[in-house]
């Protein structure tokens, strides 16, 4: 079985994410910051590894997704609203049990601090594979979405997918870099 965690600041999409990947509605989604108050988790079901890929699994494996609650306040340097010490130190337990991560920024926003620091921990000490998603391209110019590029690929050392969940663009590049990092986990 192999874990996929999804992880960012408050209100950045991961339960749309969720959701978008299920095909259904699994995570309650709102506006407001906080909706998600701990952990969800849900079996995805068998993913079908492209046959131009090191094929270790015989084709599938199963899969589960992890929607997590917002680690940080995405205007402060402070814990989600809704995490307490247990709540905050459980969802990091799940999050390093985890193989591989979806971290998610939001493109209004861009790269939260906290967020950054975690990145480098679940990269460096654990030694997770991260895929680096900038979500709502759709309400932000191209020019934004660059420049967003640009500050990940120098901060996080990383390329990073632009994404959309409301005209999917980048959805299904998220869901070919979850499918060949999983032929490594």
């Amino acid at each position: 079985m192999i874990k996929v965690a999804i992880i960012g600041a408050e209100n950045v999409g991961k339960s749309t994410l969720m959701n978008a990947l299920m095909g259904s509605k699994v995570s309650d989604v709102e506006d407001l910051p906080g909706t998600t108050k701990g952990i969800i988790k849900r079996r995805f079901g068998k993913l079908k590894i492209p046959k131009g890929m090191k094929n270790p699994l015989g084709g599938a494996d199963e899969f589960v997704i992890i929607d997590t609650a917002g680690l940080f306040d995405p205007k402060r340097e402070l814990r989600g609203k809704v995490l307490d010490e247990e709540k905050f130190r459980r969802i990091i337990e799940e999050i390093v049990s985890a193989d591989i991560i979806v971290h998610m920024i939001d493109a209004t926003v861009g790269l939260h601090r906290g967020m950054e620091k975690l990145h480098h921990m679940l990269k460096f000490r654990y030694g997770k594979p991260i895929i680096v998603v900038i979500n709502k391209v759709d309400l932000v110019p191209r020019e934004r979405v660059e420049e967003l590029k640009r500050i990940v690929k120098k901060r996080l050392e990383q390329d990073a997918i632009a994404l959309s969940l409301v005209t999917y663009e980048g959805f299904n590049e998220l869901v070919e870099r979850i499918a060949y990092m999983a032929q490594y986990v």
